[in-house]
């Protein structure tokens, strides 16, 4: 009883067995004047009965007419990025078949309408490609796989569940490493159509002296090794190494205004992850702090082998709050837990000049022993508002507020200019960008 009971739960019926019952139902109502066409229908009648059976038995003679599962090209989601993932989907019965798959998505995507619909010959296996863009980090869990199926007459449909635990963790934007590693490596991040840098002073750790060569420096002549060996000599320089470079993100309300469907949170994490990575490579130290009313995710500054996946894991499920940020006590564990010299990475946010002053005289203490950059962003909706045509008296007074705003915004680098303090000040989009190219400037100068 329980067999059969499962059985009728799957049991659906096709678009085609309601055509076939409406025509049915409208040739008894043309019988009812017509007498000589019940024959006919009658046997139409008993023909259709004959097919929805063996249709039932054609679904259900297996228990297992299909099989299906997801495949995804990497083992965790990359968050703002397009990931690729697959539906494979094999037919072991001896027959054609039909097939619609409904994938039950994570729900974080609010994806209602996924659907495949296909045909699979006996034995055939399909794989289906589709991609998935994340806008948020943590957990995404993935339901199971419906599949509702039809078999060569149509008429009836199987319903068949695939339930396979399938769960993905979102990270910060892993897929972009690759992209900027190269052209770091070589400081030309112009290589992508992005910001040119202009190479600024030398590096100054000595590796080694080599032969002359057509093109080098001839201010790095070695007289004393070109004396000796009776040939031009020159010494050979690198950039230093070994200095700690810490990631310091806010995460507090200022970080959670929305752009471009992400948060700015988002953005610094992502651009926090691609640093640490190009820092690795420059063999320096990287390492991460995170605070709002106090410090919530720390990795100390090292070059262990597993340093990178340690950046992730503490910023892939890390979240804001609607909490103030409290720079005094971000100063307290600097005093306390850093104490050498290092490069700080401010990500934060200020809309206005006063709210720069609150925090300025923390963000000076800092400065007086680490080298600091204050990293903020450009609010975008202003640019709108500057470019707009002003034509009511209303847009006047927006326009009005939006020019105070940008002015207060561009005072604010003039402030930390002021106390010899570094800053970016850069859109959302370009803030990975431009974080790289400031830190490669700072490698050059040789600032830390």
């Amino acid at each position: 009883m329980k067999n059969i009971w499962s059985i009728v739960k799957q049991v659906r019926f096709s678009k085609l067995f309601y055509q076939l019952i409406f025509a049915l139902v409208v040739g008894y109502i043309f019988a009812y004047f017509f007498p000589i066409l019940e024959y006919f229908f009658n046997a139409f009648l008993i023909v259709l009965v004959l097919l929805i059976v063996i249709d039932a038995i054609l679904l259900f003679k297996n228990n297992e007419l299909l099989t299906a599962f997801r495949k995804a090209k990497h083992s965790r989601l990359s968050n703002g990025d397009q990931n690729d993932l697959q539906l494979i989907v094999e037919n072991r019965c001896n027959y054609k078949v039909h097939v619609s798959i409904v994938d039950e998505l994570p729900f974080q995507f609010q994806i209602r309408n996924f659907e495949i619909n296909t045909n699979l010959t006996s034995g055939e296996i399909k794989q289906f490609a589709y991609n998935l863009t994340p806008i948020e980090r943590g957990e995404y869990h993935f339901g199971v796989i419906n599949l509702f199926i039809q078999s060569p007459l149509r008429i009836l449909e199987r319903h068949s569940k695939i339930t396979s635990p399938f769960m993905m963790e979102c990270y910060p934007s892993f897929l972009k490493l690759r992209q900027y590693e190269l052209m770091a490596i070589s400081n030309r991040l112009n290589e992508a159509g992005m910001k040119k840098i202009r190479k600024i002073g030398n590096s100054t750790e000595f590796e080694q002296i080599k032969e002359y060569v057509q093109g080098d420096d001839i201010r790095k002549i070695n007289w004393k090794a070109t004396a000796r060996k009776s040939q031009l000599m020159v010494n050979h320089y690198i950039d230093e190494k070994a200095q700690q470079v810490y990631c310091v993100v806010d995460m507090g309300r200022v970080m959670k205004m929305p752009f471009d469907n992400l948060m700015l949170l988002d953005y610094a994490i992502n651009a926090s992850l691609v640093l640490g990575h190009v820092a690795w490579i420059k063999q320096d130290k990287p390492g991460l702090i995170g605070f709002n009313k106090s410090i919530s995710t720390k990795v100390v500054a090292d070059r262990k082998g597993n340093q990178l996946l340690r950046l992730q894991q503490a910023l892939y499920n890390a979240k804001t709050n609607f909490e103030e940020t409290n720079f005094e006590n971000l100063l307290g564990y600097l005093r306390t837990n850093v104490t050498q010299r290092s490069l700080l990475l401010l990500f934060t946010n200020f809309e206005t000049l006063g709210a720069l002053k609150r925090q300025i005289k923390y963000i000076r203490k800092m400065a007086s022993q680490h080298l600091v950059v204050v990293i903020f962003f450009k609010n975008t909706e202003l640019d709108q508002l500057l470019n707009k045509k002003v034509e009511t008296t209303f847009e006047l007074y927006e326009q009005t507020i939006a020019q105070k705003f940008d002015y207060e915004k561009r005072q604010i680098v003039k402030e930390l200019q002021q106390y010899g303090i570094l800053s970016v000040y850069t859109t959302p989009q370009n803030l990975t960008v431009n974080t790289l190219n400031k830190y490669l400037e700072i490698k050059t100068r040789n600032l830390i």
